[in-house]
């Protein structure tokens, strides 16, 4: 569908909701990651992650058979706490410590599609923040927002790798932006930093050996003897691949947004109480998180692998 509005009207108005990146995709152009998919599942490196497997990841119009467009956004929402080095005190990646960072990008979204249907009756649109089966890293890189790093997150030159992303799938025909080139060079750092070397080469990150996966994402009793004799603190995610990033060392900068803002009790949780949190507790503490994905008995198992 030929659009009523410009794809520089419509960059002005994702900003002014309050995206901090904005860049535009087409759907007919999508695919260029499809072969490094593909090799990532032959190899089993997406673990039982089954959605990972959906063939809609393929081909978007699987998802919106009228889709023309992508329209893909970034949030920043990097905070300047640190965590601690306290080996009672358990480890909660920064991506948790605030706000569900779904619902935060999900009003923008929202705000925009609704704003988007407005400027024609024949508008469509269907937005996700990593909800759907779409691969949104390559189709964040094929908007310029940043490009796929080796520790497989989608870094951006203004704020490194501490972006959410999101997208709206549309039926409007709108001027593509250039792919963003990739800029990790030689360096390594992030392969080197990995205690599980669960990034098994450049740009791969195999989920088996991987903190953020078993921690989250594990739902067994017991966690593998790698991963645990490897946790150093880590009890809901991991963020080490990104703390050494000389773009992130570089470049992160404070959100704005107040909901990314830490939850007090999310930067220094005891590991002794974390073992024992209670269904009440683990519901008080982690209202309106994106960690809820965490049961209280998978925080339990994390935090007594810890202090084994």
């Amino acid at each position: 569908m030929k659009s009523p509005i410009s794809s520089s009207q419509i960059k002005e108005k994702t900003l002014e909701i309050g995206f901090h990146k904005v860049g535009i995709a087409s759907a007919n152009e999508f695919g260029s990651e499809i072969n490094r998919w593909q090799s990532w599942l032959h190899k089993g490196y997406q673990a039982d992650l089954e959605w990972m497997a959906s063939s809609k990841r393929q081909n978007l119009k699987g998802v919106m058979p009228e889709v023309q467009s992508i329209i893909c956004v970034a949030l920043n929402y990097y905070t300047p706490h640190k965590h601690s080095e306290d080996s009672e005190i358990g480890k909660i990646s920064r991506y948790g410590w605030g706000r569900d960072y779904h619902k935060v990008m999900q009003k923008k979204l929202k705000a925009l599609a609704h704003w988007l249907q407005e400027q024609g009756k024949e508008i469509l649109t269907r937005y996700y923040v990593d909800t759907g089966p779409i691969m949104e890293k390559a189709l964040a890189q094929q908007a310029g927002l940043g490009w796929i790093g080796k520790n497989a997150n989608v870094i951006t030159r203004e704020y490194g790798s501490w972006v959410f992303l999101g997208e709206i799938l549309t039926n409007l025909e709108l001027t593509s932006d250039r792919s963003h080139t990739e800029h990790c060079g030689s360096c390594t750092r992030c392969l080197e930093a990995c205690p599980t070397n669960a990034i098994v080469e450049p740009f791969v990150v195999n989920a088996n050996l991987c903190i953020a996966y078993h921690t989250i994402e594990n739902r067994n009793s017991d966690l593998p003897e790698h991963i645990k004799s490897n946790l150093k603190g880590w009890v809901a995610g991991c963020d080490i691949c990104q703390d050494v990033c000389p773009w992130n060392q570089r470049f992160a900068q404070e959100t704005d947004v107040n909901d990314f803002q830490p939850y007090p009790h999310n930067l220094a949780p005891q590991l002794t109480k974390l073992a024992k949190i209670s269904e009440e507790d683990w519901n008080k503490q982690f209202t309106a998180s994106a960690l809820r994905r965490i049961k209280p008995e998978m925080l339990q198992r994390n935090a007594r692998a810890n202090l084994e």
